[in-house]
């Protein structure tokens, strides 16, 4: 079986989703830096508890630690918004608000990527991520 998908985001995210389902702390895939930029901002609202790049012989992993031994995951709901066939782009005024402010939107802007709040502060728009919950 290859490694390679057409939308390495969704497989990173369709892969904490399984994880989380059968209760697994953590998880390894391959390497990327939006990936690794995805999973430092989920590790920054508190969404993992670690983050942490390998090197291998024949490349690099990413690891993440999804919850410790002994708690339940922080990530109740992680979907995909934009996706290769259907990207969806908006404007700083237009990023949505996920359940009423309890939830993060990862939005890729100009500078990178950032939370939804973050991107609404600084005015800028971008391509719609993910939404976390």
């Amino acid at each position: 079986m290859s490694t390679v998908t057409t939308d390495p985001i969704a497989d990173m995210l369709a892969r904490i989703r399984n994880a989380i389902a059968v209760n697994k702390t953590e998880i390894i895939l391959p390497h990327s830096r939006v990936k690794e930029s995805i999973a430092k901002l989920l590790k920054d609202n508190r969404y993992i508890d670690g983050v942490s790049v390998t090197d291998l012989s024949i490349g690099r992993s990413l690891k993440l630690v999804l919850s410790s031994e002994d708690a339940s995951s922080n990530i109740t709901e992680i979907v995909r918004l934009s996706k290769p066939g259907r990207r969806q782009y908006t404007g700083s005024d237009k990023i949505p608000i996920v359940k009423r402010g309890r939830g993060v939107v990862i939005v890729s802007t100009s500078k990178g990527m950032m939370t939804g709040n973050d991107a609404k502060k600084q005015h800028l728009g971008g391509e719609l991520i993910c939404r976390v919950y």
